[in-house]
Parts: structure tokens; C-alpha cells; sequence
């Protein structure tokens, strides 16, 4: 079998009395894109701080390309990539520049540096803008900038905190073009997300956090099939109604969930259960027949939504 490069068992992080990582397990294998999935606090970035040797673990185990990183801090971090929730790219520089600098951290000599650094701009799509300060780009490409960055040292392995948090679609779904060209290349991805769409696009494999705990694990694809159903019906009504309207919905669907604004009812056949709601002679103001998604799972795991 091929070896993890990332290998947790019984995984621990507590700051005081908060467990923020609640004895997880989970193995990230060579050349897959693995997720994290959950909301903010579920114990994401915890988890991948521990990974990327930059805060050790309270208890459990915890291997990284092969090693413990609590005893092997510089030379794990020597051959990661990281993308942290928030650019940290030099204003003062122009975005060549920060590449170039960064770089020279790892030591690589200054001529294969130069051609490392033209190739990571093409592969941004920031070729033109190379002169330029960074407080002159947008958001998108300051985050690719940013993941051009991690890529200097030609990483085996590169850790994605919230890689698309507060972008605009369009930008989002070019980052997620680079993301993948970096997968086909080999770039084993370790991504952490509270879209459930981005965690459908990017990941083979993720886990469902909640409360420092894995709920469920599986390909995006898996995780519907054995938790939600094919086809999700969402009913809309006043405010005031939805939660009252549940019990009128028995028996239409195998499962039902109230939310504030809206019902969802989970089916194999959303057209047919629409039409079995109108029969019933109900009106809501609004009916959407969709596909299920990770957020039903979410919702079905925790009985909470995603964006909580």
C-alpha cells in the first residue's frame, strides 16, 4: 500500500480546557486532494497548524512525510507549501519580488530562482502585472500570488486554509483551475473549507468537522449517498410558517428537515414530491427541486446548517 503523507491517530489539540481537536484519525495519501470541511471553529486550521509544524499536538499521533513534526519542525516545513487564511505578502515589493525573496529562504540559487519565479507567474496568470506593488492587485490575485508563493520550494505537499474566502465566483473558479493544475501535476492538496461547493470541486476525499470532531469521512460523492438523498425539495414559506408547516409534509419524503425560512424535504424523485406537496394543497411561495449537496450532509450529521 502507498504510504500516507500525512498520517493522524487519536489527534489531540487543547488550548487550556478547550479541545479545539477531539481525538480525530485520518491518512492523506500521495497525490489526492483531501479536505477539511466544517465551520469556522470546527478545528480546521488547529489541525492544520499541527500538520504544518507551526504548534505541536496535545496528544495522539501524528506523522508527517514520515516523520513527527513536533521533532522534526524545519525539515517538514522545508517541504510543505502553505497557503494561510490571510495574505501575508510583503506590500513593500512587487509581486515578483515576492517570490524572489521568499525563495532565497530555502536557499535556491539565484539563477534556477529566476526561472522558478517566471514560471509560478505564468502558472498565477500575473506574467504582466510582475512589476507591480501588490497593494495594485485585487483579491484574486493577490491569493494566487499568494499560492504561487508556497510553491517556490516546490512543496510535496500543500496546505490550503480557506483558499477562496472572500472572493468573487469568478475568482474563485480561476483559483480553482490552478488548484487543479497543480493536482495533475502531483501536488498532493490539503484543503480546509466551509464551501461546500469548493469542497465538492476540489476534494477525492474530505471529512465533515464539527466541534473539534469528524462526523463522517468519504468522497464528496459517498457522503450524499449515505447520508442525504439524491434530490432535495426546499419549500419557502413565511417566517412565521415554515416550522408549523412540518407536520403537514408526513409521509411525502423519507426525511424532512424544518429550518427557520424553509423545509427540505429529502427524496429520490424531487419532481414527484413537488407534485405530491401541490396535491396536498399546500402553497408555498417558493419551490426549488436540487440536487443534494454536502451541506445536507452537514445538516443531517449536526441538525445544524454549514454557514453557523
Amino acid at each position: 500500500m502507498t504510504e500516507p503523507l500525512v498520517m493522524a491517530r487519536a489527534l489531540v489539540k487543547r488550548f487550556g480546557n478547550f479541545v479545539a481537536v477531539d481525538h480525530i484519525d485520518f491518512d492523506v495519501l500521495p497525490g489526492e486532494a483531501f479536505g477539511f470541511l466544517g465551520p469556522n471553529g470546527a478545528g480546521k486550521s488547529s489541525t492544520m497548524r499541527m500538520i504544518g509544524a507551526t504548534s505541536p499536538r496535545s496528544g495522539g499521533e501524528l506523522r508527517v512525510l514520515g516523520v513527527e513534526p513536533d521533532d522534526y519542525g524545519p525539515q517538514v516545513r522545508a517541504r510543505l507549501g502553505v497557503v494561510p487564511q490571510e495574505d501575508n505578502l510583503d506590500t513593500e515589493l512587487s509581486v515578483s519580488d515576492n517570490l524572489y525573496v521568499y525563495g532565497r529562504y530555502f536557499g535556491i540559487p539565484r539563477r534556477q530562482l529566476r526561472q522558478r519565479v517566471a514560471e509560478l507567474l505564468d502558472f498565477a496568470q500575473l506574467a504582466e502585472r510582475a512589476g507591480d506593488r501588490v497593494n495594485d492587485l485585487s483579491g484574486g490575485m493577490k491569493r494566487r500570488l499568494t499560492i504561487a508563493r508556497s510553491l517556490v520550494n516546490q512543496p510535496e505537499l500543500l496546505l490550503l486554509d480557506e483558499p477562496t474566502t472572500g472572493l468573487d465566483p469568478q475568482a474563485r473558479h480561476l483559483l480553482w483551475d490552478r488548484l487543479h493544475r497543480l493536482k495533475r501535476s502531483g501536488v498532493t492538496l490539503l484543503v480546509t473549507t466551509h464551501y461546500m461547493e469548493e469542497a465538492e470541486q476540489l476534494c477525492d476525499r474530505l471529512v465533515v468537522m464539527d466541534r473539534g470532531r469528524i462526523a463522517a469521512m468519504g468522497s464528496p460523492r459517498q457522503l450524499i449517498e449515505r447520508y442525504v438523498s439524491r434530490e432535495v425539495v426546499e419549500l419557502r414559506f413565511d417566517d412565521e410558517e415554515a416550522p408549523a408547516m412540518a407536520s403537514l409534509v408526513n409521509g411525502l419524503a423519507p426525511h424532512t428537515e424544518a429550518l427557520a425560512d424553509r423545509l427540505l424535504l429529502y427524496t429520490e424523485d424531487g419532481d414527484l414530491t413537488a407534485q405530491a406537496v401541490a396535491r396536498r394543497g399546500l402553497k408555498p411561495t417558493n419551490v426549488l427541486v436540487r440536487r443534494a449537496s454536502l451541506e445536507d450532509v452537514f445538516l443531517r450529521l449536526t441538525g445544524r446548517q454549514l454557514v453557523d
